[in-house]
């Protein structure tokens, strides 16, 4: 079956609301027993939350631990799209030489089609790179919160590019995260912990998420549709991007001073952040697969929670009950948006169409 193109607004509004093409969805899938499906899922969705809260913990040491005292995040950051650049490569390197093994596309780098993804990198790297400061200057426990806007930025950005409006219910979800946010600074700040530096970076990571899904949609065609390909060349650009920032910054000098820089554990740390920052993006995708993306979501915001008590319990911190209320009224806010915008998916599709009713008031 042949289907329509997408026209460019469907694909822009596809990605800020983050829901799929209706017509994607409608494929018939193979039937399993439920047992082995509900196992399944339950298995991915813990490789998810294990991968992704890992990945929180270790990036927080890397950059903010009082052990290694290492003040370079662009090179953390640098060294993680290194690692994912060359585990790409590898992995086709491997699909290629032994056809069969594994289902890895074949990567070859073309210039033109990395000038093509360019804009998508230079969002790209504002995303890592902001989530990666803002991680340094907030605790684990208050992440969450700092980087709560993602779904306020997808509404206003739906507003302005599209010229999409959202309902009622929708925007009220976006009041009560907002409120959350503004909550959770507040407390912080009367504890003494609020980094307002911190704070605007998980702000921009916000920001930068959000326009991170519009040029996604508008760049898969340039590889094909292919996501590793586009995590491949993404990844290139943005260690050739972040060249530049090391010198800049004098980074490259703070490393040569760097007391473990020959140490096995400090790189081994290193590498292994890596590691779980090329696995997130295969678990998250892995994910959405076995679930739905309206699913993925509500997996991120309980993984979120757990997350903060994690935090919370590791690093033996005292929290108001305000402090608590604020981090419920994002991931309640978060959750709630996805539940309406999954509602009103449905309720569009199941709406029948106007030649539908047409057809039907002739009685043809």
């Amino acid at each position: 079956m042949n289907r329509a193109p997408l026209k460019r607004s469907r694909i822009l509004h596809m990605a800020l609301m983050g829901t799929s093409d209706p017509s994607g969805e409608a494929e018939a899938s193979k039937e399993k027993p439920f047992l082995l499906r509900a196992l399944q899922i339950a298995l991915v969705v813990s490789l998810y939350w294990a991968t992704s809260i890992s990945m929180v913990f270790l990036n927080k040491y890397l950059l903010d631990s009082p052990s290694l005292q290492l003040d370079t995040p662009i090179f953390v950051t640098f060294y993680q799209c290194l690692v994912t650049t060359v585990l790409c490569k590898s992995l086709s390197t491997l699909a290629t030489l032994c056809p069969g093994t594994m289902d890895f596309p074949s990567l070859r780098l073309d210039l033109r089609v990395a000038r093509s993804v360019l804009p998508l990198s230079v969002v790209f790297i504002g995303m890592i790179t902001f989530n990666n400061l803002c991680l340094k200057y907030v605790g684990v426990a208050f992440y969450n919160v700092g980087r709560s806007l993602t779904t306020v930025f997808n509404v206003l950005l739906s507003y302005l590019l599209l010229k999409q409006t959202t309902s009622f219910y929708a925007l009220l979800t976006c009041g009560v995260i907002i409120g959350g946010f503004w909550l959770g600074v507040d407390q912080e700040g009367a504890e003494g912990t609020l980094s307002w530096t911190g704070t605007l970076f998980g702000v921009l990571a916000s920001l930068c998420v959000s326009l991170n899904a519009i040029y996604t949609k508008k760049v898969l065609p340039a590889v094909d549709g292919s996501i590793w390909r586009l995590t491949f060349y993404n990844n290139v650009n943005a260690c050739v991007l972040f060249l530049p920032l090391l010198l800049l910054l004098g980074e490259l000098q703070a490393l040569y001073n760097f007391s473990q820089l020959g140490s096995a554990h400090f790189w081994g740390m290193m590498t292994l952040g890596g590691l779980f920052g090329f696995a997130i993006g295969y678990v998250t995708g892995l994910q959405i697969k076995f679930t739905s993306p309206l699913t993925h979501n509500v997996s991120g915001t309980a993984k979120a929670c757990a997350q903060t008590v994690l935090a919370v319990l590791y690093y033996e911190e005292t929290k108001s009950f305000l402090w608590w209320t604020s981090n419920m009224m994002v991931l309640g806010g978060s959750s709630a948006y996805t539940w309406v915008r999954g509602w009103e998916m449905k309720k569009i599709q199941e709406e029948p169409s106007p030649k539908e009713e047409e057809k039907s008031s002739m009685g043809v």
